[in-house]
């Protein structure tokens, strides 16, 4: 046992004694499972291999794979502030997790060699070096890397979950989502739809996976359909490596003509929400009053087959017009769907279920934002100090939007990574989990880790040892499907 470092005595119960212990104790021994998952899919060590690091190979005391697990095990966790990084420096889970070294060696304390240099770092990079990280990955090509990398793995999962096999048919849904900021971050800006200062990120994923394929950073002013066109063609263009069709799923704020057609041209079904207009309106009028007699104890739906076009349109397309009862309410609620679906192929009943997946997908993208948590706070704020010294030379200017992209598609990875992890739990206990209890329940786990000779014991909490010992035998088993 190691030495007291303390005690407690709480005044509610004289014979309880709370110590702190000189031992290796660790409140997040989920990472370990992290880091199974992590090589099980190859994901780190594809990114590693993929982003060009510029730091000289004889200076470099903790590799990039290292960094890039410190980051998104931390940024998993719920440890997005990179001083988390200073605070965990000595946790044993993580120091076991993040290293490349095997053995007991992670847990050892710092050597060098007969020059003096750091032959083997001592516990987590520190908060400095995970901003280098950041400024490294904002760089153009390497966000274009973590870009290919998110929709690749997500992929590589789809299939895997799959037996290997293409789904026949899989919805992409596009949605914007508000990430709120404080400060004066360049490209943010007071959104007064969602009152507050915002960046106005554009997401897709999968509802029937739960994957995010992309993201992409966004002036917080800019419309819901600004810059999607591009962003939604790249993307159907990489789904048909994981299925044989996929439809567009939209809200109302992006039916606009050129992504349309677009998709059209391509063959690629979608429906979608239309905001109500006055000439809508007066289409719904004849059918929107309620019929005569009593109602019935089942609420009832009503379905209207037109033709529209909006002023901006290149031609009529087909709209159905929903008409439901709502509970404990007189007058009749209505909406109108878009789809380029034949009514021999989607009838309205089949298009109303096929729009109401999006509740799902917004439930990931929630679990996305408010589960994650990006911080998007970086700034303008060049260097000005370097190991205490002020720094004379002029320093390369930051472009603060850049790195909050960056942060953006770290998170986005960090999200799938869990998120694999989660749909593995999902598949041995045979129950939904959300993000949030994986996290508290599997990986937020209590552990003491102890080491004799050359071997690492880590004993963790009854909780999350029975949904360890369940998930072990998946995980051997589980082989992702590279795409292509």
């Amino acid at each position: 046992m190691g030495d007291r470092v303390g005690e407690i005595r709480p005044n509610f119960n004289g014979s309880l004694h709370v110590e702190g212990r000189d031992e290796r104790l660790s409140s997040d021994g989920g990472v370990v499972l992290l880091r199974e998952i992590d090589d099980l899919v190859g994901l780190c060590n594809y990114l590693a291999e993929k982003l060009k690091d510029p730091r000289d190979p004889d200076k470099i005391t903790h590799p990039l794979v290292e960094l890039l697990r410190t980051r998104l095990y931390l940024l998993i966790q719920g440890r997005r502030d990179q001083d988390d990084a200073d605070t965990l420096r000595n946790d044993p889970a993580y120091r076991l997790a993040v290293s490349k070294r095997r053995g007991v060696a992670p847990l050892q304390a710092a050597r060098v060699d007969e020059l003096g240099k750091k032959c083997q770092p001592e516990g987590l990079a520190s908060q400095p070096t995970l901003s280098r990280l950041n400024q490294l990955v904002a760089d153009a090509d390497h966000r274009g890397v973590l870009r290919e990398t998110l929709c690749k793995f997500a992929v590589d999962r789809i299939l895997a979950a799959n037996g290997g096999r293409k789904h026949k048919s899989l919805g992409i849904d596009v949605d914007s989502i508000p990430i709120e900021v404080y400060g004066e971050q360049p490209g943010s800006a007071y959104n007064g739809h969602y009152e507050a200062r915002i960046y106005h990120p554009l997401l897709a994923s999968v509802a029937e996976t739960g994957d995010i394929l992309d993201v992409v950073l966004r002036r917080g002013n800019v419309h819901t359909a600004d810059d999607s066109l591009d962003f939604i063609l790249a993307i159907l263009e990489k789904m048909k490596e994981a299925c044989q069709s996929a439809f567009l799923r939209i809200d109302a704020g992006f039916p606009e003509e050129k992504l349309l057609s677009s998709a059209e041209d391509q063959n690629t079904r979608y429906v979608a929400r239309l905001k109500n207009n006055a000439v809508l309106n007066r289409m719904a009028e004849p059918y929107i009053n309620r019929p005569v007699g009593r109602p019935t104890k089942k609420l009832r739906t009503w379905f209207y087959e037109m033709k529209y076009r909006a002023e901006s349109w290149s031609r009529s397309r087909r709209v159905v017009l929903v008409v439901q009862e709502k509970a404990n309410e007189l007058f009749l609620h209505h909406f109108w769907l878009l789809t380029n679906c034949s009514k021999k192929r989607k009838s309205g009943e089949v298009l109303l279920k096929m729009y109401r997946e999006r509740g799902t997908a917004e439930g990931h993208q929630g679990e996305f934002k408010d589960v994650l948590a990006p911080a998007l706070s970086s700034s303008p704020r060049s260097k000005q100090t370097y190991r205490g010294q002020l720094i004379r030379r002029r320093t390369r200017p930051v472009d603060a939007f850049a790195q909050n992209e960056a942060t953006l598609l770290l998170n986005a990875l960090a999200y799938n990574l869990a998120h694999t992890g989660r749909v593995l739990v999902e598949k041995v206990t045979g129950e939904g989990w959300s993000l949030k209890r994986f996290r508290e329940r599997v990986l937020l786990a209590a552990s003491r880790i102890t080491t004799h000779s050359n071997r690492v014991t880590m004993v963790i909490g009854e909780i999350a040892r029975k949904v360890w010992q369940a998930l072990w035998p998946v995980l051997v088993d589980f082989q992702p499907t590279p795409s292509q």
